[in-house]
């Protein structure tokens, strides 16, 4: 038995990550009967088998686990966004954030396409907001180098919707990759999906990144009760005003006396983050129904 991460799932192998040696495997039937999926990210035992491959065994306990991008134990996910073709809705950024911050996962938003549009105000939102921005072009370059170090000694996911650079910037950051690019179209304003699987790649400076398929919404997987719960604790620039309301269980939505809303009004906290927090508290409003009619307490 030797353990090892699982670097790559593709076509129903895992592929494990042991010292120098990389191993294909197939997983355990037990996890299917569990309920469990390894996923990329994942420290695993493995079982060697005769033909040279080997067998998923088990898996160690996970720090954080995600449907979308399908990954485990990451340290930080990278929001790749973009105010140009094709552009990025704020909510989808916020919506990714939310549930990073849930699972004690930093977030790290990298606009791309700087060349095309220098997305001044979507930078001035998330500063704001306490998130830290970065803006890089892969095209050009512009960037790039200052992005390396804020990968350096962690395990980073890069997500996003499609066509926004996710597989150009890992190129870009390390050309030996060579990933597979697409080309936006400009008549629907949106990339082509060119990663089909979720890997991890090194790069400099013991930095460890996955590029994983791109997508046009968040799956509602990750809407759940916990979430829910914590909501407003997941926007970093409502912590200070939560508990200073006039009224307690204040759900910061409509309700007189609110600080969070009179933080809005005074500009501390920018409107557009707190559209999509009113947003997303609608879409949790019947998780707690759902999750009773299916058992789950």
């Amino acid at each position: 038995m030797c353990k090892g991460r699982i670097v790559k799932a593709l076509s129903g192998f895992y592929y494990v990550q042991i010292e120098q040696e990389q191993i294909r495997c197939r997983a355990r039937g037990k996890f299917r009967k569990d309920g469990l999926s390894p996923l990329v990210g994942d420290w695993a035992e493995v079982r060697k088998t005769e033909n040279g491959e080997g067998m998923v065994w088990e898996i160690e306990e996970r720090k954080n686990a995600f449907t979308r991008p399908a990954v485990a134990n990451i340290d930080q996910l990278v929001i790749i966004a973009s105010q140009a073709i094709p552009q990025t809705d704020p909510f989808l950024i916020d919506r990714i954030s939310a549930i990073a911050a849930l699972k004690g996962c930093d977030t790290l938003l990298v606009i791309n396409k700087c060349d095309l549009d220098p997305a001044e105000s979507l930078q001035a939102i998330y500063h704001q907001a306490g998130m830290r921005t970065i803006c890089v072009s892969a095209e050009t370059g512009e960037g790039i180098e200052a992005l390396l170090p804020l990968l350096s000694h962690k395990l980073s996911a890069f997500t996003g919707n499609s066509g926004v650079g996710k597989s150009s910037i890992i190129n870009m950051l390390e050309p030996s990759i060579s990933l597979s690019t697409g080309e936006v179209s400009e008549k629907l304003g949106r990339g082509r999906h060119t990663t089909r699987h979720v890997e991890i790649f090194p790069l400099g400076g013991d930095a460890l990144v996955i590029d994983t398929p791109g997508f046009s919404s968040f799956d509602t997987e990750e809407l759940n009760l916990e979430l829910k719960e914590h909501l407003p604790e997941t926007f970093p620039e409502f912590r200070p005003f939560l508990g200073q309301c006039r009224f307690v269980g204040c759900t910061h939505t409509k309700e007189k006396g609110c600080a969070v809303r009179q933080a809005v009004r005074d500009g501390i906290i920018p409107e557009s983050r707190h559209k999509s927090y009113l947003r997303l508290f609608e879409e949790l409003k019947s998780v707690k129904a759902w999750e009773e009619r299916k058992g789950i307490k």
